[in-house]
C-alpha cells in the first residue's frame, strides 16, 4: 500500500480534534500530569467519571523521571507500593518498610494506566485562568503553552468541569491564579525545607477542597500550606492523588 502524506496529516488532525471536542465538557479537569495528578485521574476515570488531564509540558510524569539527582530510582512505602502494584508497576523491598521502583517504569506505567482507564490527556496546554460562577469554580481557561511562552496576544478557550484539581506541584499554579482574582483567605505560607517524614504525611493531610469546586493535591497541597518537601520519595504523592479522587467521588456521587 502506498503511503500518502495527506492521509497521515488528516488522520492526526481529525483524531485530535475528536478528542479535543470530547474534552470541552468534563466531570473533572486535573491540571498537572505529575504523580498525584495521574493517580487522581486514574481512579476517577476507573469510577466512570469523564476526566480531562491537562499538562503544560510535552511529557507527563513531573519529577519522577529523574529520580533522585538523576539516579532514576524512587522510594515508596507500603501505601504507595500498593498503588503502584495495582497498576502493574514493579517494586522491590529495601529494608524495613521501604520499597524502590525504577523511575522510568513508574512514570511510563502511570501514564499508560491513566490513559487506559479512560482519561483524556491534552499536553502542551496551559491553564491561564479559571471559570467561576456564583461562587464556584466551573471550569478552566486554556491556551497553548507555546502561546504563553511567546507572550502572544491570543485569546483562550474554555473547558467546563464540575470539579478542578490543582496538581501543578511546587508552584500551585491554579490556586494562585484564583487567589489573584478572588481572595480565598489562604495564608500561602512558603513551602518548608525538606523533611521527608513530615512532608510525606502532610501532603496527604493537606489534600482538600480549597474553594468550592477547586481541589488541591500533591506538592501543590504542601506548597500552599507551608509544609515541607520530601525529595525523591513518592508514596505521599500517590496517596494524595488517591485521596483527592475519593473526595471528589464523595462530592459528585452525593
Amino acid at each position: 500500500m502506498a503511503l500518502d502524506e495527506f492521509t497521515v496529516s488528516r488522520a492526526i488532525i481529525e483524531r485530535y480534534f475528536e478528542k479535543l471536542k470530547e474534552s470541552l465538557k468534563a466531570d473533572i479537569v486535573v491540571v498537572g500530569g505529575g504523580p498525584s495528578g495521574m493517580v487522581a485521574s486514574y481512579y476517577l476515570s476507573k469510577r466512570g467519571f469523564k476526566v480531562v488531564l491537562l499538562e503544560k509540558n510535552l511529557s507527563l510524569g513531573g519529577g519522577i523521571w529523574g529520580g533522585g539527582m538523576m539516579f532514576n530510582e524512587i522510594v515508596v512505602q507500603e501505601g504507595g507500593k500498593e498503588i503502584l502494584e495495582e497498576m502493574g508497576i514493579r517494586v522491590k523491598p529495601f529494608g524495613d518498610g521501604y520499597f524502590t521502583a525504577d523511575a522510568i517504569e513508574v512514570a511510563s506505567g502511570l501514564c499508560l494506566s491513566t490513559v487506559r482507564a479512560g482519561t483524556k490527556v491534552l499536553n502542551l496546554i496551559t491553564v491561564e485562568d479559571l471559570m467561576v460562577k456564583e461562587g464556584r469554580v466551573t471550569g478552566v481557561v486554556v491556551n497553548w503553552s507555546s502561546v504563553i511562552l511567546a507572550s502572544l496576544h491570543v485569546d483562550p478557550l474554555t473547558i467546563e468541569a464540575k470539579c478542578v484539581v490543582d496538581a501543578t506541584g511546587h508552584q500551585a499554579e491554579v490556586v494562585r491564579l484564583l487567589e489573584g482574582r478572588i481572595p480565598m483567605g489562604l495564608e500561602f505560607l512558603k513551602e518548608a525545607p525538606l523533611w521527608a517524614e513530615k512532608g510525606e504525611r502532610m501532603v496527604v493531610e493537606n489534600t482538600r477542597e480549597v474553594f468550592p469546586g477547586l481541589f488541591v493535591a500533591g506538592m501543590a497541597a504542601n506548597a500552599i500550606s507551608g509544609s515541607p518537601r520530601m525529595g525523591p520519595i513518592f508514596g505521599g504523592m500517590l496517596l494524595s492523588g488517591k485521596k483527592v479522587a475519593e473526595l471528589i467521588m464523595k462530592r459528585l456521587e452525593g
